[in-house]
């Protein structure tokens, strides 16, 4: 088990903030310090600790078990009857969580009752009694956690939330293109053959339903007589122009946007996960907008490199999607609460862990953790954090690299 020192250490992000412009307290600059001697390593690779001829041996030991305290006595460099010695050891944890451990004899040595659990980080408080005299030793042994002063954890945009119950959607992605169904167009003929006396739109003007198109004076009665717009849309073609004849042709054709659906080309290790009501959220390229829709048709054929096309019925949205508009889709394939989860963007490594980082005022900490199932944004977490932590989410790595960079590192 190797101690360190605890130091405040924001040098990764001073010079963030330099190269940014912004100006950082001067507190905020860690100090030159003397470099600390190495604790003294006893036969078993713990700390040893001594008064007079009296000395003990505290050592991580997780070798085939859960990590544990043992702890080996000597008087004058010989070994003591573990019974004869009564001992406790205190743990202060960040947020001042404490782990109280007591011992009993086994062999020639004592054996902590609790698993030393991660991150072996924690203010360590030994009291022991021997021959009716008591001893008592406090040292820091801190690994993976820095201070940070809020003024700059603000200006590294360092962010933190709560972690807490989430509900997860898992999707998998799809391609395609916007269609318009051929519902939403309309084409425009007169019903008596005669002559266009007032067109009153031209090609791209929205018009509304039952608008007046335009006017046409009949050949036969010369009375006239009006064209509305069947549906609400624009004017997508435009085939004739005032004091033209109709001679039966098409004169305009409405189309509605709003109609438009979503083509997307579904695979077969797919096919088993998708089914009519399935939610979908698509972005059309160029877009930062999610729109949501829902699967409303599944084609009964494939295509020849045997995906099968999925139609997506969208929600009403006031610019509605442009016809051949490509899209990106995430089709959701499930959709379930979990009781605890984090922000993926929060997650970070550490030694061989998957960590993050909690805040406690303005010290900061790693948090090992064990995960369950995740989607895009989040990742359930079965073990290694309470519900109601508060945890970095944004720039977390400004916080790994002040870590990384104090040396707080874990050695039994």
């Amino acid at each position: 088990m190797k101690t360190t020192n605890f130091i405040p250490s924001i040098t990764v992000a001073v010079l963030l903030g330099l190269s940014a412009g912004v100006h950082l307290p001067a507190s905020a600059v860690s100090t030159p310090t003397t470099e600390q001697a190495e604790p003294e390593k006893g036969p078993h690779n713990g700390r040893m600790l001594r008064e007079g001829s009296f000395a003990l041996e505290l050592a991580i030991f997780e070798t085939g078990v859960p990590p544990e305290f043992r702890v080996w006595l000597t008087d004058n460099k010989n070994p003591i009857n573990p019974d004869d010695v009564e001992l406790t050891v205190t743990l202060t944890r960040l947020g001042n969580v404490i782990d109280d451990i007591k011992f009993i004899s086994q062999s020639d040595f004592l054996r902590g009752d609790m698993e030393i659990y991660e991150p072996h980080s924690f203010i360590v408080t030994v009291n022991a009694s021997y021959q009716g005299k008591k001893y008592r030793w406090q040292y820091d042994n801190l690994e993976g956690r820095t201070k940070i002063e809020p003024a700059v954890a603000d200006a590294m945009a360092i962010e933190t939330a709560i972690a807490g119950s989430q509900k997860l959607h898992q999707t998998i992605p799809a391609y395609g293109q916007v269609w318009l169904p051929p519902s939403a167009h309309r084409t425009v003929f007169a019903r008596f053959e005669g002559v266009i006396t007032h067109l009153n739109v031209k090609l791209g003007d929205k018009v509304n339903k039952g608008q007046t198109l335009m006017t046409i004076e009949s050949n036969e009665s010369l009375n006239p007589y009006e064209i509305k717009s069947p549906i609400a849309g624009f004017v997508a073609k435009q085939m004739a122009n005032s004091g033209e004849q109709t001679n039966n042709r098409e004169l305009l054709v409405i189309t509605d946007a709003s109609q438009s659906v979503v083509k997307l080309a579904v695979y077969p290790s797919d096919y088993s996960k998708v089914s009519q009501g399935t939610l979908v959220s698509i972005k059309a390229e160029g877009s930062l907008v999610n729109i949501a829709g829902k699967v409303s048709f599944i084609e009964p054929k494939v295509r020849s490199d045997q995906a099968r096309m999925v139609w997506v019925t969208l929600a009403q949205q006031a610019e509605p999607l442009l016809e051949g508009s490509f899209v990106k889709a995430d089709i959701e394939t499930a959709s379930f609460e979990v009781p605890l989860a984090v922000k993926k963007i929060g997650l970070q490594s550490f030694r061989d862990f998957t960590v993050v980082y909690t805040k406690v005022a303005d010290e900061y900490e790693v948090r090992m953790l064990e995960l369950g199932r995740s989607d895009a944004t989040w990742v359930e977490v079965l073990g290694g954090l309470p519900a109601g932590t508060e945890y970095v989410t944004e720039n977390s790595y400004i916080i790994k690299a002040d870590i990384e960079k104090s040396g707080a590192s874990h050695d039994h």
